[in-house]
């Protein structure tokens, strides 16, 4: 059974803020923001607009417009974003669902952080196998940039956040109006490290209180950042690697193979570092006009990488990616075009 992507799209929100802005914020050195950290220019969100819903369904209704479908005759929308969205302990899923006119599809929700891409297109490419869907609606979205305080320090690694949403079609059996088709996944979990980024309060161990706001507990941090850093280092190469090398073996390709790797943002060395590993040559491309924007982020370089000619007819698509907890996870797809 065949599972095609048959459309795509993508939204950021019109302010950006730039790499020296962050620097100035932050007290880091402009040349670390712009050249290690990799932020040219990353864009946010103004407080009253661009809520995590809106983005998505802007993003879900090109997706829709790409892919010939009409929001009636899809089955599933699976919301797989920031679970900081315009709510708490509610259905960003079913609210997209409803603004674009999925009167038809069941909403749900999936949540692996950075790594929810891949992740979301396995677990929906096996529906569609199963033939449990016909049709489905995946949106992604993220505006954790709120979130982030640039006067700490020990968050420094998240000074790249920023915001924006993607949305893609998957359906099955779609014949010429394939734009790609899926073929081997893979995804691997270290739960070594999934207390080492937090937002301190607003959970059931520290609810939100007037203490908790005047203490700055609502923002994410990393309790200790060096003895996280050095144990990720010791790892996360052979885990990106790991699961990039088991996707491609499950869809009867290696390495060699790939033409494009659509690559989760991060410092620009280890970018450049994964991507010779991977052999793709100049099959990339480095998401520093965005930053990191979660789960989205894959179909921004895929977006990217088409603009500049980079992913032709018949070429081997890696979606790569990793979120904290920590999941590395990867999916293997045939652009047809």
């Amino acid at each position: 059974m065949t599972v095609s992507l048959t459309g795509y799209g993508r939204y950021v929100p019109q302010e950006t803020i730039t790499g020296p802005e962050i620097a100035d914020r932050s007290g880091i050195p402009e040349d670390v923001v712009v050249e290690k950290m990799g932020v040219v220019e990353k864009h946010v969100c103004p407080p009253d607009d661009d809520h995590a819903t809106d983005m998505g369904v802007a993003a879900a209704r090109d997706a829709l417009a790409d892919a010939g479908v009409d929001a009636a005759d899809v089955d599933l929308v699976l919301y797989h974003g920031s679970e900081y969205k315009d709510h708490v302990v509610w259905s960003a899923a079913a609210d997209i669902a409803e603004r674009l006119g999925a009167e038809n599809a069941y909403a749900t929700e999936s949540y692996s952080l950075c790594a929810g891409q891949p992740i979301a297109f396995r677990q929906v490419a096996a529906q569609i196998e199963t033939g449990d869907v016909d049709t489905a609606l995946l949106v992604g979205a993220s505006r954790e940039e709120d979130l982030v305080d640039y006067t700490d320090a020990d968050a420094s690694f998240m000074f790249n956040f920023g915001s924006g949403a993607c949305a893609t079609v998957l359906e099955r059996g779609a014949g010429e109006r394939a734009l790609a088709t899926f073929h081997g996944h893979a995804a691997k979990t270290d739960g070594s490290f999934s207390r080492d980024v937090i937002m301190p309060a607003g959970g059931s161990e520290l609810p939100p209180s007037r203490a908790t706001v005047d203490e700055g507990l609502h923002t994410l941090t990393v309790p200790d950042p060096d003895g996280m850093k050095e144990r990720l280092g010791e790892v996360s190469l052979a885990n990106f690697l790991s699961v990039a090398d088991d996707a491609l073996a499950a869809s009867g390709l290696t390495r060699e193979d790939i033409d494009f790797v659509a690559l989760t943002h991060m410092k620009r060395s280890f970018h450049d570092y994964l991507t010779d590993e991977l052999g793709v040559g100049d099959g990339h491309h480095y998401l520093d006009e965005y930053g990191h924007v979660q789960s989205v982020d894959q179909v921004l370089a895929l977006d990217e990488g088409l603009d500049r000619g980079l992913v032709a007819d018949g070429d081997v698509v890696l979606f790569l990616a990793a979120g904290t907890g920590y999941t590395w996870a990867a999916s293997v797809l045939r652009w047809i075009g």
